[in-house]
């Protein structure tokens, strides 16, 4: 590992952000050169923090403390990223035996420079304690594998030498705040402290020194350990078991059904579902059919920070059987055994303490599958690519404990602590979650406006939305224009043609090894073509039949698996027509398959009912889109439209609207708001006919 630091990067961040004291901008800076190694941190892991004086609103001199916010990740962190605390006040608990955390907390609180910043790491103590300037925390992986050993304590000082103190592990807050300071008090030349089990914290007087302090050590680490395990495999294949044939058939699959399995009601009374991130490198898919992957599995955390977002064990999966109805009793039995255990576990631990159990879901978040490789479950979709990063680094980190002579696990007592502590479960921002919170949508014919309208309130509501269409320039327009307003980790984007059906099972196989499966669906895609019966020609007419009623067809069919793996039930809103009941003249085409796929999806709606799939249709009527993402239907007809009326484009758009009894234009929003509304739930309805035309009487569903 490298030091990044280089000054003319570090003088030219103080001149960008010339509004904020010199050595926070510092600060701020080596923090991100932390943040962007993996290997020191992951994902609000980790803290830092800078000491300076400031002059108060009544010209009064204060000694203050920029401490990152708890859960801000060091990689992307800003200014705004760390809290300001008035040191004064802080630096006097310590002469306290003990402090609750409840106590702890409001002192923090109370003491914040500026009241709306946000919640303060909860290290923040033992940061304010040391004396140094510049504080540096990770939690770095070859520190861990050194310290999760028989003889933890011994490889570190060996590794390390003299000028590193050692503390057994002690949980986050102020007993560690208080054994730190008296440990570095006893060893005043110390330049970093380990805690087993924990991590490394490093100090100075100069930004540079402390961040390169942390590098020096974990380089002089990482060389001590590859000298234990020159020459050492890390894994051994087990003779038994073999890759799938098919691994990327099969990762869709398993993330269909494990997402299915583990699916359960949450507080809200609402389905919580999971999302997937599957992790199938080579390497990783190798190390799966290792003989050192189960111990692997059931030895705990590295570090009880990382339980909020993994659990203390994975589940390993040794075969996967071919039949859906076996692999779905197989997982249901694996995730049942899980469960128990940690309920056993949650009991245990509190019974000890003499309190109540937390109430967190006891549902596992990451699993082996052998010749696979690692799969990761999140509530969001974030979540489960953090539970996966952080798994990556386990597996890694514990092969190489392993190798040196044997990897020691955290006792569960620490894992309890943490993970069930207040101030740590509030980094994972308890709210309540969106209506469609870990819900995958996918939608065709997004291109254009009304998919595209259709796809902003579905992301509005919290789901993730897969957009598709077989244009891939416009499909790529909408996606970043999406991706300006929404977070762009809950928008995927797919290619595929609506009317092959092995063109749309490949892409929904390619969904689900990207998030996990399909729960809402809304077959959007249509085209259309102006001409009298007499005058159609046969293959323009199979082309709109191709897309509207076949690929409406397709994309329901493909789906019926997916909702069957899953169990869970779903939604699937057709995009329909006005025409369907109120068709016009030289639109015989585009009406007679919008109608084929209306009955199609009634029949749908009757056959999935079993499957607690619910369809329903919604007719909309003259959704023109804007200059950026316009209609691809109006760009087809709209000039005939214009033509036969006599009319330009805004003189079109006002026919539709005047014709209507409300008066009101209709926007692809108003089509949005209808899909999320009975994706949501909120009426036991399918079959339904929903028209959002602002009022057409012939067209009323009868």
């Amino acid at each position: 590992m490298k030091s990044l630091f280089e000054e003319n990067d570090l003088k030219a961040y103080v001149r960008q952000h010339a509004e904020i004291p010199q050595p926070l901008a510092a600060r701020v800076y080596t923090s991100k050169l932390i943040g962007r190694d993996g290997t020191l941190v992951l994902h609000g892991g980790g803290n830092t923090s800078v000491k300076l004086k400031m002059t108060s609103v009544v010209g009064e001199e204060h000694d203050v403390i920029y401490v990152k916010g708890s859960g801000s990740d060091l990689s992307i962190i800003e200014p705004e990223g760390f809290v300001g605390l008035d040191m004064e006040p802080l630096v006097k608990l310590r002469i306290l035996d003990s402090l609750s955390d409840e106590e702890m907390e409001n002192q923090l609180l109370t003491h914040k420079m500026i009241a709306s910043a946000s919640d303060p790491s909860v290290e923040a103590l033992l940061h304010v304690f040391l004396p140094h300037t510049y504080v540096d925390h990770t939690h770095a992986d070859s520190i861990l594998v050194l310290t999760n050993q028989k003889r933890g304590e011994d490889l570190i000082r060996e590794a390390l030498g003299p000028g590193v103190a050692v503390l057994p592990y002690i949980m986050s807050g102020f007993p560690l705040a208080k054994a730190v300071i008296e440990v570095f008090e006893q060893n005043p030349q110390a330049e970093a402290i380990v805690i087993l089990n924990h991590g490394i914290f490093t100090f100075a007087e100069d930004v540079r020194v402390s961040y390169e302090r942390m590098i020096d050590c974990v380089n002089r680490a990482e060389a001590f350990i590859e000298k234990k395990i020159q020459g050492k495999p890390l894994w051994t294949r087990r003779d038994d078991l073999s890759p799938f044939s098919d691994r990327r058939k099969s990762a869709a699959r398993f993330s269909q059904m494990v997402r299915g399995v583990c699916a359960h009601p949450g507080p809200e009374g609402r389905l919580r579902r999971f999302y997937v991130t599957i992790r199938n490198r080579p390497d990783l898919a190798e190390v799966s059919l290792s003989k050192e992957i189960r111990e692997i599995c059931g030895s705990g955390v590295l570090t009880p920070d990382h339980a909020i977002r993994t659990k203390n064990r994975a589940v390993y999966i040794e075969t996967l059987p071919e039949n859906d109805e076996s692999l779905g009793q197989s997982l249901r039995e694996l995730v049942e055994t899980y469960k128990t255990a940690y309920e056993r576990y949650v009991e245990e631990q509190a019974k000890v303490r003499g309190i109540g159990g937390r109430e967190l879901d006891p549902y596992p978040r990451v699993f082996i599958v052998a010749g696979l490789g690692l799969v990761a479950l999140g509530f969001t979709r974030k979540a489960a690519g953090v539970a996966a990063d952080i798994a990556e680094h386990t597996i890694e980190a514990k092969l190489r404990a392993m190798a040196m002579g044997g990897y020691l696990p955290i006792v569960e007592s620490h894992v309890f602590d943490m993970e069930h502590w207040n101030l740590q479960q509030k980094k994972l921002g308890r709210t309540t979650p969106p209506i469609l919170e870990g819900q995958v949508a996918v939608i065709t014919g997004s291109a254009g406006a009304l998919g595209f309208g259709i796809a902003d309130r579905l992301l509005a509501a919290g789901a993730v939305v897969v957009i598709s269409d077989i244009d891939e320039i416009r499909l790529e327009r909408a996606r970043s224009t999406l991706a300006e307003r929404y977070d762009g980790d809950r928008i995927e984007s797919v290619v595929f043609d609506v009317t092959s059906l092995q063109s749309v099972e490949a892409a929904y196989d390619d969904i689900s090894r990207r998030v996990g499966g399909i729960d809402i669906l809304v077959p959007n895609a249509g085209i259309a073509h102006v001409a009298t019966i007499e005058d159609l020609d046969t293959d323009a007419f199979d082309r709109v039949v191709a897309v509207n009623l076949k690929g409406t067809f397709n994309t329901i069919k493909a789906a019926v698996p997916v909702f069957r793996r899953q169990g869970t039930g779903g939604s699937i809103v057709v995009v329909s027509s006005k025409n369907v009941f109120d068709p016009g003249p030289a639109f015989g085409a585009y009406s007679a398959s919008k109608a084929g796929a209306h009955q199609m999806s009634k029949i749908a709606a009757l056959e999935l009912a079993e499957l607690g799939v619910r369809v329903n249709m919604l007719n909309p009527d003259a959704v023109f889109g804007d200059e950026k993402i316009s209609s691809k239907l109006w760009d087809l007809v709209g000039a005939e439209r214009m033509k036969s009326r006599g009319l330009d484009p805004e003189g079109l758009r006002e026919y539709y609207r005047q014709r209507s009894l409300l008066k009101i234009r209709i926007l692809a929003e108003h089509v949005g708001n209808a899909v999320v509304f009975f994706a949501s739930d909120q009426t036991p309805t399918t079959g339904a006919t929903l028209p959002i035309d602002g009022g057409i009487p012939a067209a009323f569903p009868r």
